[in-house]
């Protein structure tokens, strides 16, 4: 580079890095994260300067990088509630369906991404050209390599990316960054989920129609509780309780029925895609996280699409708002329709008892009840066993906790759950009094341990809930689920315990005495051949071949 132009280079290649430097600083967290960030982005730029020898072309295109993933971070955002993941540099690719959509929903959006990308081009064009001179390449390389080691040893010491960040953190650029060894995973495996790469010998699963669903009576109506951080106290031998608690969690057969969850003290989202389609979320990989926004419009064998068969209206009673983690499409493209959000419902605060939930759906059980003969599919969410537990909930209500030795946040985890047990027992009641003529099967379940739990499986309290390293067996992976019939009496549930929460959606058609679709019937008996196991069958070859057999008959689309 000659000595009289190269203030032309100097400048704006270190005004570019100042300016993204600057951005690090304020955004992008600190500490190893910043300098896990900091090194990656520098290791791309040495990479690229060491192929094109130019410093000015390299700082401008790594400059336009971080602004595009910003901003696009910024607009995805704004409408699923979920910053960009390299995933979606597959996923979104800029096909012409893409583009339409753009165009007609986002206009303003995708001409300000094609002018960036037209001034971007237009500036390395200029960039390459003002820079005649070619460097050395051999500095590049020992920097670019110099900064892969500082990043790996920088992202060895950083915090384990949050199961939220991705959702309610501003760390675009690293959470971008930490995003592709996932996406590498799953491009390598050529899907989004694990299955078999050739079809099974077994016999083809056929979708279910509504002609194969025809009940010789009328079914009942199904109302699912999704019983927010909830765990049968009765699992920890020493942990001290008011015995009486335990009837919360026993079916109608008399009988405690643990559920295995896939999570532990949150991420709620990843049961929830479990009982919707019986599928567990560790067979996706790294990219189970981000479930209900990469499988919208790719599933056709859920709960409640095959409830629909069957005649079922199906409604979702939901305690956040409809944008929560781009909710509503999931659970829309599922086969719930209708959705009662947390606005919906008035809903005073997030954290409301649940009968407060249970009320708004008896309501409208009622209004569905004198217009309509179908049978009705409640799915109901609850928030009352949620964290934080240093919090009174409903002080005025004198109702037992913890006993001898147990803390604070245990005690009044404990306290909330009598107060759901009661609220439970009180929507029994009132759909026996209010509804005399119809028949309810009721199933809930926990979605995964309060993180009140921490110190009974041997960590600190101070610990956070995704610092709470355990593995597969460990009980704090161990829920309930239980069942109940109002006017009804359920099917017989087989006696294998635990099971995996994937094989929920299954037994709740099965105990409904609904026509079993063929997907489900192989549920079924995987579960036995199993021994309750999903994602750790010791036959595994099975679960995979299943997962094909369902690509095979369109009812699932991994691609």
């Amino acid at each position: 580079m000659a000595r009289s132009n190269g203030w032309i280079v100097a400048i704006p290649s270190l005004l570019i890095a100042l300016v993204v430097a600057e951005y690090f600083r304020r955004f992008e967290g600190s500490g190893p994260n910043l300098l896990c960030t900091t090194a990656i982005t520098l290791a791309l730029w040495a990479g690229l300067a060491m192929v094109t020898r130019r410093i000015l072309f390299s700082t401008l295109l790594i400059g336009s990088m971080i602004g595009f993933v910003v901003g696009i971070a910024i607009f995805k955002r704004s409408l699923e509630k979920m910053v960009m993941h390299a995933y979606d540099l597959y996923f979104y690719f800029p096909g012409p369906r893409l583009l339409a959509s753009l165009w007609a929903n986002h206009r303003g959006f995708l001409i300000a991404l094609v002018a960036g990308a037209l001034v971007t081009l237009a500036l390395a064009i200029i960039a390459w050209r003002i820079e005649p001179v070619r460097l050395a390449r051999m500095p590049f390389a020992g920097l670019c390599a110099l900064c892969i080691l500082v990043g790996a040893a920088a992202s060895r010491e950083k915090i384990e990316r949050r199961h939220t960040q991705l959702y309610w953190e501003d760390l675009f650029v690293s959470s971008f960054y930490g995003s592709w060894p996932e996406t590498l995973e799953t491009l390598m495996r050529g899907q989004i989920l694990e299955a078999a790469s050739t079809a099974s010998n077994r016999p083809p699963i056929l979708p279910m129609t509504e002609e194969a669903c025809t009940p010789q009576v009328k079914p009942p109506h199904i109302i699912l509780i999704h019983e927010e951080s909830v765990f049968p106290p009765a699992i920890f031998p020493r942990l001290a309780y008011d015995k009486r608690l335990d009837s919360m969690f026993q079916s109608f057969d008399g009988r405690l029925r643990r559920l295995r969850v896939e999570t532990y003290g949150g991420a709620s989202w990843l049961t929830e895609f479990s009982v919707m389609t019986g599928l567990s979320s560790r067979s996706f990989g790294g990219i189970r996280n981000f479930l209900q926004t990469y499988m919208v419009g790719r599933l056709s064998d859920t709960l409640p699409q095959t409830l629909s068969h069957c005649g079922y209206r199906n409604v979702l009673f939901y305690p956040m708002l409809k944008s929560f983690i781009s909710s509503a499409p999931f659970y829309n493209s599922v086969g719930i329709k209708e959705i009662f959000d947390a606005s919906d419902q008035q809903a005073p605060t997030p954290f409301e008892r649940d009968r407060f939930y249970f009320g708004n759906a008896l309501n409208n059980l009622e209004r569905h009840v004198a217009g309509s003969k179908a049978p009705l599919f409640t799915f109901i969410e609850t928030m009352a066993t949620h964290w934080p537990y240093n919090v009174a909930f409903f002080p005025e209500e004198k109702v037992p906790g913890g006993g001898a030795g147990v803390d604070a946040e245990m005690n009044e985890f404990l306290r909330r759950l009598w107060l759901s047990k009661t609220d439970l027992e009180d929507l029994r009641a009132q759909l026996a009094k209010r509804f005399p003529a119809e028949r309810f099967l009721i199933v809930h379940y926990g979605d995964h341990h309060p993180v009140a739990t921490r110190q009974l499986l041997g960590f600190a309290p101070e610990l956070e809930a995704e610092d709470v390293e355990i593995p597969p067996d460990s009980l704090g992976f161990i829920t309930y689920f239980a069942m109940q019939g109002v006017n009804f009496m359920p099917r017989p549930l087989p006696l294998i315990d635990p099971i995996d929460v994937a094989y929920l959606p299954a037994l709740i058609i099965y105990a409904a005495g609904l026509p079993l679709p063929d997907s489900d019937v192989e549920r079924l008996r995987l579960m036995k051949l199993c021994n309750g196991r999903y994602y750790d069958c010791p036959a595994r070859d099975e679960i995979l071949g299943f997962h094909q057999r369902l690509i095979a008959a369109g009812l699932l689309n991994p691609r």
